[in-house]
């Protein structure tokens, strides 16, 4: 485990920010390729998004106050990323962003790196007709394994309002698995 602190002073430090940078790249790259993949739901996105996050924390580590945990704020970044993806895909492509989600599940048959089987497959599904903030807390308690604190830190909200949301989230995606 890390020495937060001090790693977070030699990425402010700009004698070490790049060997520092490297670490945290290396860190944290496959923990938040699958948070944004299952976000943006396709790997050329998540790639995108990705690189997009790591430009953005390298060009504002400077800024990181440690109010939180250095994760938390990697992945509000990387959510916050994820989210202006979508929003720019669906106004491109003129279709609200609960289209532009389907489309993308839709897809996923056909993206090679999707290893999922039908369950899966349909997993997704249930979780793409969410509105977004109950997608966003459905997947990073179920799939992360975050701490409701945890999330409420990334989201910013209250954490009884991320209990509400993740409750309704697993009703909706149980209705929706068991009909048919």
């Amino acid at each position: 485990m890390i020495n937060e602190t001090e790693f977070i002073s030699r990425l402010q430090d700009p004698l070490s920010k790049e060997a520092a940078f490297r670490e945290l790249l290396q860190l944290y790259k496959e923990r938040l390729y699958w948070h944004i993949r299952k976000i943006v739901i396709t790997h050329d996105d998540a790639d995108d998004v990705l690189q997009n996050t790591f430009i953005k924390v390298y060009r504002s580590i400077d800024k990181f106050k440690g109010d939180s945990k250095l994760y938390s704020w990697l992945y509000r970044i990387a959510t916050n990323e994820s989210i202006t993806h979508i929003n720019k895909n669906a106004k491109r492509l003129q279709i609200s962003n609960e289209e532009q989600q389907t489309i993308a599940i839709n897809n996923l048959t056909a993206d090679v790196y999707f290893e999922g089987d039908e369950i899966q497959l349909k997993l997704q599904m249930a979780i793409a007709t969410l509105p977004q903030k109950q997608q966003l807390v459905f997947n990073m308690k179920y799939f992360d394994d975050l701490k409701y604190k945890e999330i409420a830190n990334i989201l910013e909200t209250s954490e009884g309002a991320l209990k509400a949301s993740y409750h309704l989230a697993v009703k909706k995606i149980e209705r929706f698995l068991t009909s048919d």
